[in-house]
């Protein structure tokens, strides 16, 4: 479908600044669903062109964006998610920040590009229970680690008759942790057994030798129930698997390796996942 027209917005936590490319006017919210709502008003009374014909255009700011990005879902509006990176690098020389520009910029560089943009797809709800679930696990785990290395360093320096809350509460601490990850697993395994499709590629991805369930928890969020990427290729590129060549003319001839812009945890699951097969 052609676009007429791209709105381009600056989010934060508390609003967002919209702003039309060909109309030239722009516009701040809150971040709300009423905000949502005034936006959509003020679109109409602004715009003829048909909704259908507008695209949006905002940077993937996680929590921040995702209320808008549901919203505009919910009213079948065609909008895109930006990486951070990529909007930095398309705005070219920069100096000093200002969210009305940004919006101006970030509707500019979506009317450049609408003629090959491919609108954004809100992925499942269950998927986001998953994703919500495994980035609290990784909190407590990291709280977990944090106890119990305070926890070993003190015994080499302590004694538990002398200091027995320090070593006591610390401990109480821990058993709670393990409580509560131990729930967020069999919460995570209860989500997966709700849709049939995706727990058959989570028995699929856990049957490869090395694989165990927090990596298929992962590979299944990260693409989407592996409908994200068209071919494998993209996906190694993603995870930062994918060599790449470093070389120009004559003179440049630097060795073939990865590159640092990849999906770091990814990564890190399936260099686990090898060793651990090896």
């Amino acid at each position: 479908m052609e676009f007429l027209e791209t709105i381009g917005i600056d989010i934060s936590k508390q609003w967002f600044d919209a702003r039309m490319h060909l109309a030239k006017q722009e516009k701040r919210f809150d971040n709300t669903q009423t905000g949502f709502k005034r936006m959509s008003l003020w679109i109409d009374k602004s715009l003829t062109v048909p909704k259908e014909s507008i695209l949006f255009a905002f940077e993937h700011t996680g929590l921040y964006s995702h209320g808008l990005a549901a919203y505009l879902s919910s009213q079948q509006l065609k909008f895109i998610l930006i990486p951070a990176l990529e909007l930095h690098r398309s705005m070219g020389i920069v100096r000093g920040k200002e969210d009305r520009v940004d919006a101006a910029k970030i509707a500019l560089y979506a009317y450049r590009r609408k003629d090959e943009i491919t609108p954004y797809q809100m992925p499942a709800q269950i998927l986001y229970q998953l994703r919500h679930l495994l980035s609290l696990r990784d909190r407590i785990v990291i709280q977990r680690a944090g106890y119990e290395a305070s926890l070993k360093e003190s015994k080499c320096f302590l004694t538990k008759t002398k200091d027995p809350l320090y070593f006591q509460t610390q401990e109480r601490i821990i058993r709670y942790l393990n409580k509560q990850i131990d729930k967020i697993d069999s919460e995570l395994c209860h989500t997966i057994q709700q849709d049939n499709r995706i727990n058959t590629t989570y028995e699929l991805i856990t049957g490869i030798k090395g694989v165990g369930s927090q990596t298929a928890y992962f590979m299944i969020v990260y693409t989407h129930n592996f409908s994200l990427f068209s071919e494998w290729r993209k996906f190694a590129s993603y995870a930062g698997t994918a060599p790449f060549p470093y070389q120009s003319g004559s003179s440049i001839h630097g060795k073939t390796k990865v590159n640092h812009m990849a999906n770091k945890k990814v990564k890190t699951l399936l260099n686990l996942c090898a060793v651990s097969s090896i």
